[in-house]
């Protein structure tokens, strides 16, 4: 494991692979670590396959350093990863990424779309329902938390249990914010998951996909997942001039089956022959 700081805030990450290999970084959803199950297996068949893997954790995620100074958390997260990018010298770099690391990753690309080299994307987050459930998870939550018991009952909180205990600066970090202040933050979180008859993604305009001319492979997302619906998945294509709309490996069902369990991201390793192949072009 490594650390750098990006921006003023630490980062924990992990490269696996040849030194000087074409690079790839992985970027799970929620505000789950790098190390959750599924990642580091999906790592390791892409540096079996040659490549060379970055593992991160986001800032808020995992061992890195919770941050609230952002207009969004998806915005400092992937403007985050593009810096990263550049910081650690990989070369152009591929995003591959699922739930909400496809929003960070589109994020970063269309921040520097020069440092990519492709992007493969599942599960993108969107639809009414879908957002909205986020809005609420990642920020509701956090702000009647904050009005109700201070920043002592924020981290206190279930949702930043692993990031103190794998960072104890974290709950400093937390307990150092105005509750006023952090309340006004989280509304302003919140606003950023308001949905858009625009945009399929949140933190992105059509100009911003309009700057993505990386090759890219988007997942169809299933018909019965309301967190990542199948339009947002179809829209996001239709807005990439190099994009390919393909089937995923897993059953339509495959979201509802684990989401909520610790097998969340299990799968994923089924996508490494694909994601090398498509890269290798």
């Amino acid at each position: 494991m490594a650390r750098i700081t990006i921006a003023g805030v630490e980062i924990d990450y992990e490269l696996i692979g040849e030194p000087g290999a074409p690079a790839i970084a992985l970027t799970p959803g929620g505000r789950f670590p790098k190390d959750i199950s599924g990642l580091p297996q999906l790592a390791a068949a892409l540096a079996a396959g040659g490549r060379r893997v970055l593992l991160w954790d986001r800032p808020n995620c995992g061992a890195s350093d919770i941050c609230f100074d952002a207009d969004s958390e998806s915005a400092l997260q992937g403007r985050t990863l593009a810096a990263l990018i550049r910081a650690l010298e990989l070369g152009p770099t591929t995003l591959a990424a699922g739930s909400g690391g496809s929003r960070v990753s589109l994020i970063a690309a269309s921040t520097d779309p020069e440092a990519i080299s492709h992007m493969v994307l599942w599960w993108i987050s969107g639809g009414t329902i879908g957002l909205i459930q986020l809005a609420y998870y990642y920020c509701c939550e956090m702000a009647i938390a904050a009005s109700k018991g201070g920043m002592e009952a924020v981290a206190a909180s279930p949702g930043w249990a692993v990031q103190i205990a794998r960072n104890p600066k974290n709950r400093e970090i937390i307990l150092a914010q105005d509750p006023a202040t952090f309340i006004r933050t989280m509304e302003r979180w919140a606003e950023f998951y308001f949905p858009s008859k625009i945009s399929p993604v949140p933190g992105m305009t059509p100009d911003d996909f309009a700057r993505l001319r990386m090759p890219t492979l988007i997942y169809r997302s299933g018909m019965s997942d309301l967190s990542h619906t199948r339009r947002t998945s179809e829209w996001v294509h239709e807005l990439m001039a190099q994009s390919k709309l393909v089937e995923p490996p897993w059953s339509d069902t495959e979201w509802n089956r684990r989401s909520g369990t610790p097998a969340i991201f299990e799968g994923w390793p089924a996508l490494a022959p694909a994601i090398l192949e498509f890269t290798g072009t």
